[in-house]
């Protein structure tokens, strides 16, 4: 499998993946109407314009990503997806790590997740992050944000 940085002919792509990705989200929420699933192509040309988006790829097809952007010192993780017949074999991890990895110079990571999303919650638990925050988005779903503080590097 090969990380890299995706291409613009990629984002049609991993919008279709990530639409397939977050099916089980939607299911465990109730509600089709969550931002990944109704991400349009624009749209995520737009994210594509303003954060770096990273491909998995395994035998020439894309089976993961992750996008990113830093904004005063913090990293802020998105859309970390992977083609539901390759979870739970540790892809989500090493993307994560390879996001983090571009943004090594930051000492605080973001990201938020469902409060039902046990196997996501457990994910970012497992590397190092930890809920410091809830928000109600709709009657039935709250999010949970999570970060992790890095200690300062010294080059």
């Amino acid at each position: 499998m090969i990380i890299e940085k995706a291409e613009i002919g990629d984002l049609e792509e991993i919008l279709c993946l990530q639409k397939l990705a977050y099916i089980s989200e939607a299911e465990v929420y109730n509600d089709y109407s969550i931002a990944p699933l109704i991400q349009t192509l624009e749209s995520i040309k737009e994210d594509y314009a303003n954060k770096l988006i990273l491909r998995a790829i395994l035998n020439g097809k894309i089976i993961g990503s992750v996008r990113a952007f830093e904004k005063a010192g913090t990293c802020y993780i998105g859309r970390l997806i992977v083609h539901p017949e390759h979870q739970n074999k540790g892809i989500g991890t090493q993307l994560m790590k390879c996001i983090e990895d571009e943004f090594k110079r930051n000492q605080r990571f973001e990201l938020f997740t469902g409060k039902k999303s046990i196997k996501n919650i457990y994910l970012y638990n497992k590397l190092g992050y930890s809920i410091f925050r809830e928000e109600q988005e709709n009657e039935n779903t709250t999010l949970v944000y999570m970060d992790k503080k890095v200690e300062s590097r010294h080059l």
